[in-house]
């Protein structure tokens, strides 16, 4: 597929999920198929007010590219269109491929600022941010695609998101991405798939995201909305092998292997303490199950050891023990 400019091999996404897709499971994920991998959202503000922290000759491990990525997709969060152009123009010496905006995220950090899923509640402001946004990056990014990353509305009362589609579509958006829930709803509830269904007419790609845990959801989705791809979130954090076609048979074991190398990967970034202790969190994630994915046996037991791993020699003892 291709968005605006950009093309792609496959229509199959990883999703920005802060605190979770650092570089090294991007890595993971673009090894595994995954065609296009979203940095955690970013602030706007913070690169503006800081630019030699995020692009100087050390680049802020928040914008560095996976080893294993084609494309660098940015994403960033901010209530302003003044300062969502000017953070566009501060990233062009890292020559990203795609800008997306964050106009989802429900945490109240982010929405108190009018930010992330805040500007569901106005459209005219998001129009006005992805025009400062688009013209910035055709005026010091070559005209790279900006996209949107969107909810479905603030509430059950308030669902914009066909206009806020339009909105950004008309102001120069080359793709829309809806999670179709509200942030009233978080992550709770179902998805509405047929929020994403309703967007089917809009003049530019639509993504589908929401309750996707396995490929088959993905096939689905595609099926049963037209939408041009998916974007896979909590379905694909601890495992990267969603993306595959034909995941590993035993991929309990595996998705622990892939653990390591993401503690190794992530420990060359940040350094071996401070990657010990992030990964705490992902172990988490690589060892437990889901309605569609069985997780380790003896998984809390095992969880108990590795949340308290501190070097990669006690991470590799611990996982050598049960693979």
């Amino acid at each position: 597929m291709n968005i605006g400019p950009l093309s792609l091999s496959r229509n199959r996404f990883l999703a920005p999920v802060a605190g979770y897709t650092d570089r090294a499971f991007r890595s993971l994920c673009a090894e595994q198929g995954a065609s296009l991998c979203f940095t955690e959202l970013v602030s706007a503000e913070a690169i503006v007010r800081n630019p030699e922290m995020y692009v100087s000759e050390t680049v802020h491990p928040l914008l560095r590219k996976g080893i294993q990525e084609k494309f660098l997709a940015v994403q960033l969060f901010g209530s302003s269109a003044e300062t969502l152009g000017n953070a566009v123009r501060i990233l062009a010496p890292l020559k990203p491929d795609l800008v997306d905006l964050n106009a989802g995220c429900p945490v109240p950090k982010v929405v108190k600022n009018g930010a992330g899923a805040a500007l569901m509640k106005n459209p005219a402001a998001m129009a006005r941010i992805v025009e400062a946004m688009v013209k910035s990056s055709e005026a010091f990014l070559g005209g790279v695609p900006v996209t949107v990353k969107m909810r479905s509305g603030w509430d059950a009362a308030s669902l914009t998101y066909a206009e806020c589609a339009r909105a950004a579509a008309d102001m120069g958006a080359a793709m829309v991405t809806l999670h179709p829930r509200t942030r009233s709803q978080a992550y709770g509830g179902k998805s509405e798939w047929a929020h994403i269904a309703s967007l089917a007419a809009l003049a530019v790609p639509v993504c589908g995201s929401g309750d996707l845990y396995t490929m088959q959801d993905a096939r689905d989705m595609l099926k049963n909305t037209g939408c041009a791809a998916v974007m896979f979130a909590r379905g694909a954090l601890g495992n990267p092998f969603i993306f595959n076609e034909n995941p590993p048979p035993d991929v309990e074991h595996a998705r622990l292997k892939a653990g390591l190398r993401h503690l190794e990967l992530l420990a060359a970034d940040i350094g071996e303490r401070a990657a010990c202790l992030e990964m705490r969190k992902q172990f988490c994630a690589y060892t437990k199950g889901s309605a569609a994915l069985p997780g380790i046996a003896g998984g809390a037991a095992l969880r108990d050891k590795l949340v308290h791993a501190q070097t990669i020699a006690e991470y590799v003892s611990i996982i050598d023990g049960v693979t």
